[in-house]
């Protein structure tokens, strides 16, 4: 990528990521709670992969997905804040123009492929309560991969289309980047050339990625609830809402925040708002799913009790 930035007589070879503040003070706090919520968005995602590989019970496609999520959510978190904690510690330092394109790439592959996972749990939840005969067929092993791997090809492909148009434009001066990470919207600013291709382009890929899961989600569910809304008794009407409220709170978490940064117009563009945006679908989200899925699922908080016990008795 970077041979072809240069083609495009690119003269810019680094630039600088302005992060949040730059009073001492205000670093160091930010600094000190951006590392613990860091480090508690490893401990709790891995505590979930972990769980679901040591409790036969999990081994379903409803958790062999969450367990992916998971593992998402560890490599999305770290694909930014620790640039973010090494730009508090020693501010104003460069990132190069190949590692500014690599985090935008690798954050575009993992925020992409979390989109499609939540659409492809979605898809399980409605299978699970519409069609509970037809689950086993319908959620096979072999189609849970096959998900996976559509999963996977849409948001490499995604990525490179976003990180390839941003990339080949030129950018001669400011190299400075007023965000904490190199996000496509606030890298497009710095662009000395016209850039209303990249922002209907932008649009497009945003309604593709973003708009379409958010569609089979919502249709998803609305099946979901007219499902629930005919069980006669009120406890499994009660149960059946409960397994899809936690994938609800997450989607709307993760989703709003993306919209309003990836399909609005250029001209709405505020860094302010917009690194407050990206830090909530973020590391915020990353943060709250694995507290959100283990406080509202029985199966988790006894595959860790489960866990704890068997230590116990060890």
């Amino acid at each position: 990528m970077q041979s072809l930035g240069k083609k495009n007589h690119s003269e810019v070879s680094e630039f600088i990521l302005l992060g949040f503040s730059s009073e001492p003070q205000v670093r160091l706090a930010l600094l000190i709670s951006f590392l613990l919520l860091y480090l508690t968005t490893l401990l709790g995602n891995g505590l979930i992969v972990a769980l679901i590989y040591l409790d036969s019970r999990l081994h379903t496609p409803m958790y062999f997905f969450l367990g992916i999520l998971s593992l998402v959510d560890m490599s999305y978190v770290t694909t930014t804040v620790p640039q973010m904690l090494v730009n508090m510690v020693l501010p104003r330092r460069p990132i190069s123009w190949g590692a500014c394109a690599a985090q935008m790439f690798i954050f575009l592959v993992l925020g992409i492929a979390e989109c499609v996972l939540y659409a492809i749990m979605a898809y399980d939840r409605y299978v699970a309560i519409c069609s509970p005969l037809h689950y086993v067929l319908l959620m096979s092993r072999s189609t849970c991969i096959k998900m996976v791997i559509v999963c996977g090809s849409v948001s490499i492909t995604g990525a490179l289309v976003y990180t390839v148009f941003t990339m080949r434009l030129p950018y001669c001066g400011p190299h400075k980047i007023n965000h904490f990470f190199c996000e496509v919207p606030a890298v497009l600013k710095l662009a000395c050339a016209d850039t209303s291709f990249n922002d209907h382009l932008d649009f497009i890929l945003g309604f593709i990625l973003l708009l379409v899961p958010l569609s089979l989600i919502l249709v998803s569910y609305v099946r979901i609830f007219v499902s629930i809304l005919r069980i006669r008794s009120s406890q499994g009407r009660l149960k059946s809402f409960s397994t899809c409220a936690s994938h609800i709170t997450v989607v709307t978490m993760f989703y709003g925040p993306a919209m309003m940064m990836y399909m609005r117009p250029g001209s709405w563009y505020d860094p302010e708002r917009d690194k407050k945006l990206a830090l909530f679908y973020n590391v915020v989200s990353a943060f709250l799913n694995p507290i959100i899925y283990s406080l509202r699922n029985k199966d988790v908080k006894g595959a860790f009790l489960k866990v704890l016990g068997d230590k116990e008795t060890a």
